[in-house]
């Protein structure tokens, strides 16, 4: 098995049949009664696929100071803000189905990549203008990044959890239903922002207490806001698929080149797997970056930066503005250190039943952080397993 095998059929999840296709179903607007879901749409070029981060959410929630200092900008940056409807409703998650909030003040929040436009059925809709149809377009909005925050009841630290794409996972649809087996990014392809939620909770049997879902767009133009961010490129190699030569040493990126950064998956030796830390290095560079007085201290840069990440942003609608002021100052005095990355454990890789190439992931392992997540004891599983977090910002390749 090689990287290159599971990178040409990641997206069959998102592409071909849905996940238990036997019994894929949605609701017909009138009737209430559940059809046949629509078949997705063809696959799409490797550049398209990749757009990539939904978890700049983490930036949100750690500028604790822009909460305080410019009040004001922030609110009227809410206003931008999508919202979209998680549970209840004749097509939403049943509340009493899903696994209990955690006790205590820690939080459990899902964060999303969304690729908001289609290339082969030229839909550029929001995911909330989608949510807001009789049903969803199915295929049309991607989460090849998918990733489970969670933030320590006394707000002192953040841990981000990444669960690689191929991830072969069982699928639920939005009411919560199975859905068969597949690719975990092929909940939120198929069945939406509520399926990939209920897929994640089913996952990880932890409450998703939000979710927030990050557009492409989004990383491109808050990179850009921030006047670019600075990263380390250990050696120097060629990615035949953007055609783009990395330079061994420090980058300015921002626009278009960050996006090729995080994209990033030929040339790289472990694959998907290299690609996943290169988005949790961007993700933790961004933050230093956003967090520096060269942006919190200038109002301008500060509200174009804001403005960025509220515009591709969609939430819960059962996460308010206050809820979200109140945790910004709760973590007013967070730096981008006591933010930790690490990736949810696998088991290697391995092939479907169809013969496509998957991601195994390690029962046990998984078991082990997500128990202690609920317990609000991640620190614990990371002195336990000290290599399974971000490596440091000069040796990412």
């Amino acid at each position: 098995m090689t990287d290159q095998d599971t990178d040409d059929t990641s997206d069959n999840a998102s592409d071909g049949a849905a996940p238990g296709a036997d019994v894929a179903t949605s609701r017909d607007a009138e009737t209430g009664k559940r059809k046949a879901a629509e078949p997705a749409p063809a696959k799409r070029g490797w550049v398209r696929r990749h757009w990539v981060i939904s978890a700049f959410l983490a930036l949100a929630i750690v500028i604790g100071t822009a909460a305080g200092a410019y009040a004001y900008m922030l609110n009227r940056n809410f206003a931008n803000i999508d919202r979209v409807m998680i549970s209840g409703g004749k097509d939403g998650l049943i509340e009493e189905e899903r696994p209990d909030p955690v006790e205590g003040e820690a939080l459990n929040i899902l964060l999303l990549g969304a690729d908001a436009e289609s290339e082969n059925n030229n839909n550029s809709s929001s995911i909330a203008e989608d949510m807001a149809q009789p049903q969803w377009p199915v295929g049309s909005h991607r989460s090849d990044t998918v990733i489970v925050m969670h933030i320590s009841a006394d707000r002192q630290n953040v841990y981000l959890a990444s669960i690689p794409r191929d991830s072969y996972v069982p699928i639920y649809d939005q009411r919560g239903d199975p859905r068969g087996t597949d690719k975990i990014n092929s909940a939120f392809s198929y069945y939406g922002p509520a399926g990939a939620v209920s897929t994640v909770e089913h996952l990880t049997n932890l409450r998703m207490d939000h979710l927030a879902i990050m557009d492409w767009n989004g990383l491109k133009d808050l990179s850009t806001a921030v006047g670019g961010v600075r990263l380390y490129i250990p050696e120097t190699f060629y990615d035949e698929s953007q055609m783009i030569t990395w330079e061994k040493g420090w980058q300015d990126l921002e626009g278009e080149e960050a996006l090729a950064y995080v994209r990033t998956r030929y040339g790289l030796e472990n694959g998907d797997f290299d690609r996943i830390k290169r988005q949790q290095n961007f993700i933790r560079a961004l933050m230093k970056q956003f967090l520096s007085n060269g942006t919190m201290n200038n109002p301008l840069k500060l509200n174009s930066s804001l403005g960025a990440l509220t515009k591709n942003l969609t939430i819960d609608d059962d996460w308010t503005d206050g809820d979200i002021r109140g945790l910004a100052l709760a973590m007013r005095g967070i730096s981008a250190d006591d933010v930790q990355f690490l990736t949810v454990p696998t088991a290697g890789y391995g092939y479907d039943d169809n013969g496509q190439s998957i991601v195994k992931i390690d029962n046990l392992k998984s078991k082990q952080l997500f128990n202690l997540m609920k317990t609000d004891n991640v620190q614990k599983y990371i002195e336990q397993n000290p290599k399974e977090t971000l490596d440091g910002d000069k040796t990412v390749s």
